[in-house]
Protein backbone atom coordinates (compact mmCIF):
# COMPACT_ATOMS: atom_id res chain seq x y z
CA UNK A 1 0.00 0.00 0.00
CA UNK A 2 1.08 3.55 -0.71
CA UNK A 3 1.93 5.69 2.33
CA UNK A 4 0.78 9.20 1.48
CA UNK A 5 2.05 12.16 3.51
CA UNK A 6 0.86 15.75 3.87
CA UNK A 7 3.22 18.54 2.80
CA UNK A 8 2.28 22.07 3.81
CA UNK A 9 5.58 23.38 2.42
CA UNK A 10 8.76 22.17 0.73
CA UNK A 11 10.56 21.46 4.01
CA UNK A 12 7.77 19.13 5.14
CA UNK A 13 7.83 17.44 1.74
CA UNK A 14 11.52 16.63 2.18
CA UNK A 15 10.90 15.37 5.71
CA UNK A 16 8.12 13.09 4.48
CA UNK A 17 10.44 11.61 1.85
CA UNK A 18 13.27 11.21 4.39
CA UNK A 19 11.06 9.25 6.77
CA UNK A 20 9.66 6.89 4.18
CA UNK A 21 6.55 8.27 2.51
CA UNK A 22 5.80 6.82 -0.92
CA UNK A 23 4.15 10.05 -2.00
CA UNK A 24 2.97 13.43 -0.80
CA UNK A 25 -0.03 15.63 -1.43
CA UNK A 26 0.27 19.39 -1.43
CA UNK A 27 -1.32 22.56 -2.77
CA UNK A 28 -0.29 25.40 -4.98
CA UNK A 29 -1.22 28.95 -4.08
CA UNK A 30 -4.76 28.49 -5.33
CA UNK A 31 -7.74 26.10 -5.15
CA UNK A 32 -6.52 24.07 -2.17
CA UNK A 33 -8.39 23.60 1.13
CA UNK A 34 -5.47 24.68 3.32
CA UNK A 35 -4.99 28.32 2.38
CA UNK A 36 -3.04 29.01 5.59
CA UNK A 37 -0.42 26.34 4.97
CA UNK A 38 2.81 27.53 3.35
CA UNK A 39 1.83 25.85 0.08
CA UNK A 40 3.85 25.94 -3.14
CA UNK A 41 4.49 28.63 -5.71
CA UNK A 42 4.41 27.61 -9.37
CA UNK A 43 8.19 27.38 -9.43
CA UNK A 44 8.16 25.28 -6.26
CA UNK A 45 5.67 22.86 -7.82
CA UNK A 46 8.21 22.16 -10.57
CA UNK A 47 11.00 21.84 -8.03
CA UNK A 48 8.92 19.61 -5.77
CA UNK A 49 7.95 17.21 -8.54
CA UNK A 50 11.54 16.98 -9.77
CA UNK A 51 12.68 16.23 -6.21
CA UNK A 52 9.98 13.59 -5.70
CA UNK A 53 10.62 11.82 -8.99
CA UNK A 54 14.37 11.81 -8.38
CA UNK A 55 13.67 9.95 -5.14
CA UNK A 56 11.20 7.53 -6.75
CA UNK A 57 8.17 9.16 -5.09
CA UNK A 58 4.87 10.57 -6.36
CA UNK A 59 3.18 13.91 -5.82
CA UNK A 60 -0.47 14.89 -5.94
CA UNK A 61 -1.76 18.48 -6.02
CA UNK A 62 -5.00 19.46 -4.30
CA UNK A 63 -7.68 21.35 -6.25
CA UNK A 64 -10.39 20.46 -3.76
CA UNK A 65 -12.20 23.71 -3.03
CA UNK A 66 -15.92 24.09 -3.70
CA UNK A 67 -15.41 25.85 -7.02
CA UNK A 68 -17.32 28.91 -8.23
CA UNK A 69 -17.49 30.32 -11.75
CA UNK A 70 -14.76 32.84 -10.96
CA UNK A 71 -12.36 29.99 -10.23
CA UNK A 72 -12.51 28.85 -13.86
CA UNK A 73 -11.40 32.21 -15.29
CA UNK A 74 -7.64 31.59 -15.10
CA UNK A 75 -7.62 27.89 -14.44
CA UNK A 76 -6.18 26.77 -17.80
CA UNK A 77 -2.86 28.47 -17.12
CA UNK A 78 -2.58 26.76 -13.74
CA UNK A 79 -3.57 23.33 -15.06
CA UNK A 80 -1.01 23.69 -17.85
CA UNK A 81 1.64 24.28 -15.18
CA UNK A 82 0.61 21.08 -13.40
CA UNK A 83 0.83 19.14 -16.67
CA UNK A 84 4.28 20.53 -17.44
CA UNK A 85 5.45 19.85 -13.88
CA UNK A 86 4.40 16.20 -14.38
CA UNK A 87 2.28 15.97 -11.24
CA UNK A 88 1.11 12.40 -10.70
CA UNK A 89 -2.46 13.40 -9.95
CA UNK A 90 -4.82 16.18 -8.95
CA UNK A 91 -7.21 15.82 -6.01
CA UNK A 92 -10.57 17.36 -6.92
CA UNK A 93 -13.98 17.46 -5.23
CA UNK A 94 -16.13 19.54 -7.59
CA UNK A 95 -17.94 17.50 -10.26
CA UNK A 96 -17.83 20.33 -12.79
CA UNK A 97 -14.11 20.82 -12.29
CA UNK A 98 -13.49 17.09 -12.67
CA UNK A 99 -15.39 17.10 -15.97
CA UNK A 100 -13.52 20.20 -17.13
CA UNK A 101 -10.11 18.68 -16.38
CA UNK A 102 -10.95 15.40 -18.08
CA UNK A 103 -12.05 17.19 -21.27
CA UNK A 104 -9.33 19.84 -21.54
CA UNK A 105 -6.40 18.20 -19.72
CA UNK A 106 -6.92 14.46 -20.18
CA UNK A 107 -3.31 13.56 -19.25
CA UNK A 108 -3.90 14.71 -15.66
CA UNK A 109 -4.87 11.83 -13.39
CA UNK A 110 -7.92 12.81 -11.35
CA UNK A 111 -8.32 11.67 -7.75
CA UNK A 112 -11.71 12.46 -6.24
CA UNK A 113 -11.34 14.19 -2.87
CA UNK A 114 -12.95 13.03 0.36
CA UNK A 115 -14.82 16.36 0.21
CA UNK A 116 -16.93 14.81 -2.55
CA UNK A 117 -18.58 12.72 0.18
CA UNK A 118 -18.36 9.34 -1.59
CA UNK A 119 -20.38 6.82 0.39
CA UNK A 120 -21.54 4.17 -2.10
CA UNK A 121 -20.62 1.99 -5.05
CA UNK A 122 -22.77 3.88 -7.53
CA UNK A 123 -20.96 7.17 -6.85
CA UNK A 124 -17.61 5.45 -7.31
CA UNK A 125 -18.85 3.90 -10.55
CA UNK A 126 -19.91 7.32 -11.85
CA UNK A 127 -16.52 8.90 -11.07
CA UNK A 128 -14.80 5.96 -12.74
CA UNK A 129 -16.94 6.37 -15.86
CA UNK A 130 -16.00 10.05 -16.21
CA UNK A 131 -12.31 9.24 -15.97
CA UNK A 132 -11.20 9.40 -12.33
CA UNK A 133 -8.45 6.91 -11.47
CA UNK A 134 -8.79 7.09 -7.68
CA UNK A 135 -11.40 7.99 -5.07
CA UNK A 136 -10.69 9.16 -1.54
CA UNK A 137 -13.66 7.71 0.31
CA UNK A 138 -15.70 9.53 2.93
CA UNK A 139 -14.28 9.09 6.42
CA UNK A 140 -17.69 8.02 7.69
CA UNK A 141 -17.52 4.58 6.02
CA UNK A 142 -16.81 1.29 7.77
CA UNK A 143 -14.31 -1.29 6.55
CA UNK A 144 -17.21 -3.54 5.58
CA UNK A 145 -18.71 -0.80 3.42
CA UNK A 146 -15.33 -0.03 1.84
CA UNK A 147 -14.82 -3.67 0.97
CA UNK A 148 -18.20 -3.82 -0.76
CA UNK A 149 -17.43 -0.65 -2.73
CA UNK A 150 -14.10 -2.16 -3.83
CA UNK A 151 -15.73 -5.43 -4.88
CA UNK A 152 -18.17 -3.49 -7.04
CA UNK A 153 -15.47 -1.23 -8.54
CA UNK A 154 -12.26 -3.17 -9.16
CA UNK A 155 -11.11 -0.78 -11.92
CA UNK A 156 -10.57 2.28 -9.72
CA UNK A 157 -8.13 2.83 -6.83
CA UNK A 158 -9.34 3.44 -3.27
CA UNK A 159 -7.57 5.82 -0.92
CA UNK A 160 -8.56 6.29 2.72
CA UNK A 161 -7.49 8.45 5.64
CA UNK A 162 -5.75 6.45 8.36
CA UNK A 163 -4.33 9.03 10.75
CA UNK A 164 -4.82 12.58 11.97
CA UNK A 165 -7.44 15.15 12.84
CA UNK A 166 -11.05 14.41 12.01
CA UNK A 167 -13.69 17.00 11.15
CA UNK A 168 -16.80 17.26 13.30
CA UNK A 169 -18.83 17.94 10.14
CA UNK A 170 -19.81 15.28 7.63
CA UNK A 171 -16.96 14.81 5.12
CA UNK A 172 -15.57 18.20 6.09
CA UNK A 173 -18.58 20.14 4.82
CA UNK A 174 -18.70 22.82 7.49
CA UNK A 175 -19.96 26.39 7.72
CA UNK A 176 -18.93 27.08 11.32
CA UNK A 177 -15.84 29.03 10.22
CA UNK A 178 -17.94 31.02 7.75
CA UNK A 179 -20.52 31.89 10.39
CA UNK A 180 -18.12 32.89 13.17
CA UNK A 181 -15.34 34.59 11.19
CA UNK A 182 -16.46 35.05 7.58
CA UNK A 183 -13.70 32.71 6.39
CA UNK A 184 -14.98 30.07 3.97
CA UNK A 185 -13.97 26.59 5.10
CA UNK A 186 -14.98 25.10 1.76
CA UNK A 187 -12.61 27.41 -0.10
CA UNK A 188 -9.50 26.79 1.99
CA UNK A 189 -9.87 29.38 4.76
CA UNK A 190 -11.15 27.26 7.67
CA UNK A 191 -10.07 28.62 11.06
CA UNK A 192 -10.91 25.31 12.77
CA UNK A 193 -13.49 26.90 15.03
CA UNK A 194 -14.45 23.41 16.21
CA UNK A 195 -11.13 23.33 18.08
CA UNK A 196 -11.89 26.49 20.10
CA UNK A 197 -12.83 26.55 23.75
CA UNK A 198 -16.54 27.09 24.37
CA UNK A 199 -18.61 27.99 27.41
CA UNK A 200 -22.27 27.01 27.18
CA UNK A 201 -24.68 29.09 29.21
CA UNK A 202 -28.21 28.04 30.10
CA UNK A 203 -30.62 30.56 28.61
CA UNK A 204 -32.07 31.98 31.85
CA UNK A 205 -28.87 32.11 33.90
CA UNK A 206 -26.32 34.86 33.42
CA UNK A 207 -23.88 33.82 36.13
CA UNK A 208 -23.57 30.04 35.82
CA UNK A 209 -22.05 27.76 33.22
CA UNK A 210 -24.05 24.61 32.78
CA UNK A 211 -21.32 22.75 30.85
CA UNK A 212 -17.70 23.34 31.81
CA UNK A 213 -14.85 20.89 31.30
CA UNK A 214 -12.40 22.88 33.41
CA UNK A 215 -11.44 26.50 34.09
CA UNK A 216 -10.30 26.89 30.47
CA UNK A 217 -13.61 25.84 28.97
CA UNK A 218 -14.86 22.77 27.17
CA UNK A 219 -14.00 21.50 23.71
CA UNK A 220 -17.43 20.08 22.95
CA UNK A 221 -16.99 20.22 19.16
CA UNK A 222 -13.58 18.53 19.17
CA UNK A 223 -13.24 15.22 17.41
CA UNK A 224 -10.66 12.68 18.46
CA UNK A 225 -7.74 11.98 16.16
CA UNK A 226 -7.91 9.01 13.82
CA UNK A 227 -5.33 6.24 14.28
CA UNK A 228 -5.45 3.02 12.26
CA UNK A 229 -1.86 1.88 12.63
CA UNK A 230 -2.98 -1.38 14.27
CA UNK A 231 -5.35 -2.20 11.41
CA UNK A 232 -3.36 -1.80 8.20
CA UNK A 233 -3.98 -5.42 7.19
CA UNK A 234 -7.75 -4.94 7.47
CA UNK A 235 -7.52 -1.83 5.28
CA UNK A 236 -5.57 -3.76 2.67
CA UNK A 237 -8.08 -6.60 2.73
CA UNK A 238 -10.88 -4.06 2.22
CA UNK A 239 -9.23 -2.89 -1.01
CA UNK A 240 -7.48 0.28 0.13
CA UNK A 241 -4.32 0.97 -1.92
CA UNK A 242 -3.29 4.33 -0.45
CA UNK A 243 -3.04 5.22 3.24
CA UNK A 244 -3.52 8.94 3.72
CA UNK A 245 -2.08 10.88 6.66
CA UNK A 246 -3.83 14.15 7.54
CA UNK A 247 -1.79 17.21 8.46
CA UNK A 248 -0.78 19.86 5.93
CA UNK A 249 -1.07 22.41 8.74
CA UNK A 250 0.89 20.28 11.20
CA UNK A 251 4.54 20.70 12.21
CA UNK A 252 7.71 19.22 10.70
CA UNK A 253 7.99 17.04 13.78
CA UNK A 254 4.45 15.72 13.40
CA UNK A 255 5.08 14.69 9.79
CA UNK A 256 8.36 12.98 10.74
CA UNK A 257 6.93 11.10 13.73
CA UNK A 258 3.76 9.84 12.08
CA UNK A 259 5.29 8.89 8.72
CA UNK A 260 8.13 7.11 10.49
CA UNK A 261 5.71 5.10 12.63
CA UNK A 262 3.47 4.04 9.73
CA UNK A 263 6.46 3.23 7.52
CA UNK A 264 7.82 0.96 10.22
CA UNK A 265 4.41 -0.64 10.70
CA UNK A 266 4.09 -1.36 6.97
CA UNK A 267 7.61 -2.79 6.85
CA UNK A 268 7.21 -4.74 10.13
CA UNK A 269 10.32 -3.10 11.56
CA UNK A 270 9.05 -2.59 15.12
CA UNK A 271 6.63 -4.15 17.56
CA UNK A 272 3.24 -2.45 17.65
CA UNK A 273 3.40 -1.29 21.32
CA UNK A 274 6.58 0.60 20.47
CA UNK A 275 4.91 2.28 17.49
CA UNK A 276 1.82 3.20 19.49
CA UNK A 277 4.13 4.79 22.04
CA UNK A 278 5.82 6.64 19.18
CA UNK A 279 2.52 8.20 18.10
CA UNK A 280 2.04 9.53 21.64
CA UNK A 281 5.22 11.57 21.28
CA UNK A 282 3.80 14.10 18.82
CA UNK A 283 0.87 16.46 19.34
CA UNK A 284 -2.49 14.70 19.14
CA UNK A 285 -5.87 14.34 20.72
CA UNK A 286 -6.98 11.00 22.08
CA UNK A 287 -7.05 8.40 19.35
CA UNK A 288 -9.98 6.62 17.78
CA UNK A 289 -10.53 4.20 14.93
CA UNK A 290 -13.31 6.50 13.76
CA UNK A 291 -16.11 4.88 11.78
CA UNK A 292 -14.06 1.97 10.44
CA UNK A 293 -15.55 -0.59 12.79
CA UNK A 294 -19.12 0.66 12.64
CA UNK A 295 -21.16 0.33 15.81
CA UNK A 296 -18.21 -1.10 17.73
CA UNK A 297 -16.79 2.36 18.32
CA UNK A 298 -18.99 5.43 18.55
CA UNK A 299 -16.73 7.44 20.84
CA UNK A 300 -15.57 10.18 18.48
CA UNK A 301 -15.53 13.37 20.57
CA UNK A 302 -12.67 14.63 22.71
CA UNK A 303 -13.30 17.45 25.16
CA UNK A 304 -9.62 18.13 25.86
CA UNK A 305 -6.54 19.91 24.58
CA UNK A 306 -3.96 18.08 22.43
CA UNK A 307 -1.14 16.30 24.27
CA UNK A 308 2.28 14.85 23.49
CA UNK A 309 4.97 13.00 25.45
CA UNK A 310 8.07 14.41 23.74
CA UNK A 311 9.44 17.80 22.72
CA UNK A 312 11.06 18.54 19.34
CA UNK A 313 14.55 19.78 20.24
CA UNK A 314 16.56 19.97 17.02
CA UNK A 315 16.77 18.90 13.40
CA UNK A 316 19.97 17.56 11.84
CA UNK A 317 21.11 19.86 8.99
CA UNK A 318 24.31 18.07 7.98
CA UNK A 319 25.37 14.43 8.17
CA UNK A 320 27.43 13.46 11.22
CA UNK A 321 31.20 13.76 10.75
CA UNK A 322 34.04 12.79 13.09
CA UNK A 323 31.77 12.38 16.10
CA UNK A 324 29.93 15.70 15.74
CA UNK A 325 26.75 16.80 14.00
CA UNK A 326 25.23 20.17 13.13
CA UNK A 327 21.64 20.71 14.15
CA UNK A 328 19.09 23.50 13.94
CA UNK A 329 17.82 24.18 17.45
CA UNK A 330 14.01 24.28 17.87
CA UNK A 331 13.67 24.10 21.67
CA UNK A 332 16.14 24.85 24.41
CA UNK A 333 18.60 22.17 25.55
CA UNK A 334 21.74 22.12 27.70
CA UNK A 335 24.94 20.20 28.31
CA UNK A 336 23.99 17.13 30.32
CA UNK A 337 20.59 16.67 28.65
CA UNK A 338 19.74 13.31 27.16
CA UNK A 339 18.13 13.48 23.71
CA UNK A 340 16.35 10.72 21.79
CA UNK A 341 16.86 10.14 18.08
CA UNK A 342 13.99 10.04 15.58
CA UNK A 343 15.38 8.48 12.42
CA UNK A 344 14.22 6.17 9.61
CA UNK A 345 17.27 3.95 10.08
CA UNK A 346 18.81 1.85 12.84
CA UNK A 347 19.48 4.92 15.00
CA UNK A 348 15.76 5.20 15.82
CA UNK A 349 15.21 5.60 19.60
CA UNK A 350 18.92 5.65 20.46
CA UNK A 351 19.95 8.34 22.93
CA UNK A 352 22.68 10.98 23.07
CA UNK A 353 23.91 12.64 26.26
CA UNK A 354 25.00 16.15 25.33
CA UNK A 355 28.55 16.90 26.48
CA UNK A 356 29.56 19.55 23.94
CA UNK A 357 27.70 22.41 22.22
CA UNK A 358 29.33 24.87 19.82
CA UNK A 359 27.39 27.89 18.63
CA UNK A 360 27.44 29.49 15.18
CA UNK A 361 30.53 31.51 16.23
CA UNK A 362 32.39 28.27 17.00
CA UNK A 363 32.24 29.07 20.72
CA UNK A 364 31.64 26.40 23.36
CA UNK A 365 28.40 27.02 25.23
CA UNK A 366 26.48 25.00 27.81
CA UNK A 367 22.97 26.20 26.95
CA UNK A 368 21.41 26.30 23.46
CA UNK A 369 18.58 28.80 23.74
CA UNK A 370 18.58 30.86 20.53
CA UNK A 371 15.70 29.54 18.44
CA UNK A 372 16.76 28.07 15.09
CA UNK A 373 20.45 28.73 15.67
CA UNK A 374 22.74 26.18 14.01
CA UNK A 375 24.86 24.50 16.67
CA UNK A 376 27.30 21.59 16.65
CA UNK A 377 26.94 18.83 19.22
CA UNK A 378 28.72 15.59 20.05
CA UNK A 379 27.19 12.54 18.38
CA UNK A 380 28.34 8.88 18.58
CA UNK A 381 26.00 7.78 15.76
CA UNK A 382 25.98 8.44 12.04
CA UNK A 383 22.97 10.74 11.92
CA UNK A 384 21.86 12.06 8.55
CA UNK A 385 20.40 15.34 7.40
CA UNK A 386 16.70 15.30 8.24
CA UNK A 387 16.99 13.20 11.40
CA UNK A 388 15.45 14.71 14.52
CA UNK A 389 16.41 14.97 18.18
CA UNK A 390 13.76 15.19 20.89
CA UNK A 391 13.38 15.09 24.65
CA UNK A 392 10.90 12.67 26.15
CA UNK A 393 8.77 13.52 29.18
Amino acid sequence: MELLAPAGNFEKLKIAVHFGADGVYFAGKTMGLRAFAGNFSNDEIFEAMEYLHQHGKVGYVTLNIVAKDIDFENIDEYLEILVKAKVDGVIVSDLGLISYIRKKFPTLNVHVSTQANINNSQSVKLYSEIGAVRVVLARELSLTEIKKIHENNKDIEIEAFVHGAMCISYSGRCLLSNYLTGRDSNRGACVQACRWKYFIREENRDDEYEIQQDERGTYILNSKDLCMIEHLKELEEAGVVSLKIEGRMKSDYYVASVINAYRRALDNKNEMPQLLDELEKTSHRRYTTGFYFGDNNKEYLDSSMPVQTAVFIAKVVEDEKDGFVKVEMRNRFKVGDQLEILSPDENFLKKITISSIKNSKDELIDDAKRVQEIVEINCPYHLREGDILRQTN
